[in-house]
Formats: C-alpha cells, sequence, structure tokens
C-alpha cells in the first residue's frame, strides 16, 4: 500500500480576521494526500481583556475549520506560543470541533505526552511532538495543569581561548555550547520506543532552535529519535529552512521554516519567509522518498508555490547544508527529491 504523506511548517493566524481562502493556492495536493500534518504555532482562543497570560500568538477559534479545509489532518500543539491554561484547551475544543487531531499539549501532563496514532489503509501513523523552546513559569503540563510537552536542553559559553583574538582582544563572542539534559533525554528515547511499538510509520516532531545554526542538543535529540525507532524527524521553530541530515539511512528535517504566518511578536509583520513543504512517498509502510517543495505569501498572506529557480539562494543553501550532513538532495521538477530506499544514497 502507497500512501502520500505531507509534512508542513509553522502556521500561525494572528492578526487573521478571516482565514477563508489563505490556502486556496496549495489546497489540492493537500486534499489529495492521505495524511498531511502540520506544527500549530497559535492558539485558537478569543482572548479576554481581563486575561492575565497574554505571551501567545491568539488567534479565533473559528480557523480551526479553515485549517481542517484546507487538507489538514492533524497539527501538534507543543510550541513557545501555545501558552495560557484557558488557552491551551480552548485551542483544544476548537481542534476537536474540526475533527482535527492534535497532539503535544493537553489538559495535563499525560494528556500533553501522549502521542496521536492516524491509520490509514491498514497503516499506523505515529506523531510524537515536543518543544525544547518554551517559557520556565506555566508553560510545561503538569500533573493537573493544561499545557504542552517539552524537552530540556542547556547552554554555555566557553571563550575562544585557542584563537589569538580572544587571549589579546577584549569583546570577542565566546562560542554557545548546547547540549540536551540527560534526564530528559532518555524520557524521550523511551517515548519514541514506546510509540514505535505501537506504530508502523513514526513521526517525532519537535519545535527547538535558534536562527540558521544546526545546535549541538538538535543533533542529539533527532538522533535519539531515529535510534530509538522514528522514522522521520520534523524540525520547526526558526521560521527559516535549515539543512536535512540523514541518520542511519532516516531524514531528520531540522527546519520547513513557515507554512502561514502574518505576524509575529509585537504585531510586527512577519511577511518575507520562504518555507518548506516535505512530500513523503510511503511505500509498504516505510518512507522511501521525499520531495521538497517550496512555498512563500502573497500580498493577500495566500500561501503560494515557488518554484526553485526563483528562491535560488535558499535551494543552493539547503543542498549544500543538508550534503554535508549525508543527505544529497537532487533537483526534481520545481523543487528537490531526496531517495531513501538506498539507490540516490549508495
Amino acid at each position: 500500500m502507497n500512501h502520500t504523506l505531507y509534512l508542513l511548517g509553522d502556521i500561525n493566524l494572528k492578526g487573521v480576521d478571516d482565514a477563508t481562502g489563505l490556502f486556496d493556492r496549495i489546497r489540492q495536493p493537500l486534499l489529495a494526500a492521505d495524511l498531511v500534518f502540520a506544527n500549530l504555532e497559535c492558539c485558537l482562543y478569543d482572548l479576554p481583556e481581563h486575561a492575565q497570560e497574554r505571551r501567545g500568538f491568539y488567534t479565533s477559534p473559528r480557523h480551526a475549520q479553515a485549517l481542517r479545509d484546507a487538507g489538514l489532518q492533524a497539527v501538534g500543539n507543543a510550541n513557545n506560543v501555545n501558552i495560557g491554561h484557558e488557552a491551551v484547551l480552548s485551542s483544544l475544543a476548537a481542534l476537536r470541533a474540526a475533527s482535527l487531531p492534535s497532539v503535544g499539549a493537553g489538559a495535563d501532563s499525560t494528556a500533553a505526552r501522549a502521542p496521536l496514532i492516524e491509520v490509514r489503509d491498514g497503516v499506523r501513523y505515529g506523531f510524537l511532538q515536543r518543544t525544547a523552546v518554551y517559557w520556565p513559569d506555566n508553560h510545561e503540563a503538569g500533573a493537573h495543569q493544561a499545557g504542552v510537552a517539552i524537552i530540556k536542553a542547556h547552554t554555555a559559553y566557553r571563550p575562544r581561548l585557542e584563537t589569538q583574538a580572544a587571549r589579546t582582544r577584549p569583546g570577542v563572542p565566546p562560542e554557545v555550547l548546547t547540549w540536551a539534559c540527560p534526564e530528559s533525554l532518555a524520557q524521550f528515547r523511551a517515548d519514541v520506543a514506546a510509540l514505535r511499538a505501537q506504530a508502523d510509520v513514526v513521526v517525532a516532531s519537535l519545535h527547538w532552535g535558534y536562527r540558521r545554526e544546526v545546535l549541538q542538543y538538535q543533533r542529539e535529540y533527532a538522533h535519539a529519535a531515529i535510534e530509538a525507532g522514528a522514522d522521520l524527524v520534523l524540525g520547526h521553530g526558526p521560521h527559516m529552512i535549515l539543512p536535512v541530515e540523514l541518520h542511519q539511512g532516516r531524514p531528520i528535517l531540522y527546519g520547513s521554516g513557515n507554512f502561514s504566518f502574518q505576524v509575529a511578536h509585537q504585531a510586527d509583520a512577519h511577511t518575507e519567509w520562504t518555507g518548506m513543504i516535505a512530500r513523503v512517498e510511503v511505500r509498504d509502510a516505510r518512507p522511501a522518498a521525499l520531495q521538497f517543495s517550496f512555498v512563500q505569501r502573497n500580498p493577500a498572506n495566500q500561501t503560494v508555490l515557488a518554484p526553485a529557480s526563483a528562491v535560488a539562494p535558499e535551494r543552493d543553501l539547503l543542498v549544500q547544508s543538508s550534503a554535508a550532513l549525508g543527505a544529497r538532495l537532487s533537483a526534481d521538477g520545481d523543487g528537490l527529491r531526496l531517495e531513501l530506499d538506498g539507490r540516490a544514497q549508495s
């Protein structure tokens, strides 16, 4: 049995009054897919004037139906702007009402950490979402508290004393070091392994990162996911395209960029971006190839396909940085392609 799985980047509908029509230019391939998953980086919540918590991205609950109508079939909620106990519960209720399953947030820690399993023609697709980017207060789901499922990492700063400049010139920037929290990494590995026992195709979805650099803690969590049984790792968060890596023959997408994003923090316009869609070809319950297409927004805030030739700098950077991580992307029409069945990687 062959299936088509679409993996999308960040969707934020903050600042959108009416989401109807935002995805008209991209809807047809999504509606034809067997399964479509995205990171939903906003709360479906009518923020009241008296609300104490205002750090999230809030938008109308009615937009859940617009996402469903656009072809989305599952979303992840574990990210840094899905915050506020009432907002989390409102988002989950809106998604349920629209028959749009979700993963990564819940009414308590057990629900937030639970995987999502979707079945297509007898093939079980398992999704697990975690965020390394979160607020340290009242954001993580607790035993009796709504919130998101997290993973933890640490940061340190090392003087570059091996360089002459750092030894002789005040103010030279240090090297930034990150690493996964050992206890969090072990729990994450166990969670992925448990899902592996329940699903035929496992996707680990992770909200993480800072700008374009792939940080050490990201590689540690990504590699742990693959080694524990994930078939694919989908990263998101930095709002830009990051490299693809092959680890043990399985793909890690460190950053897919945006799929729909108009307004960022402090109501700043977030209009100039290029995102990436991954179309996964699943053959006999095994991802066999990925086709990457590029997307941007038009003046009406609609998501539109962008030919690779029109975003050549992004395309070339992706190809070069991915090659350094063992993933050889080849030209494929208006996009790129990565074979996973050994033919293109041998």
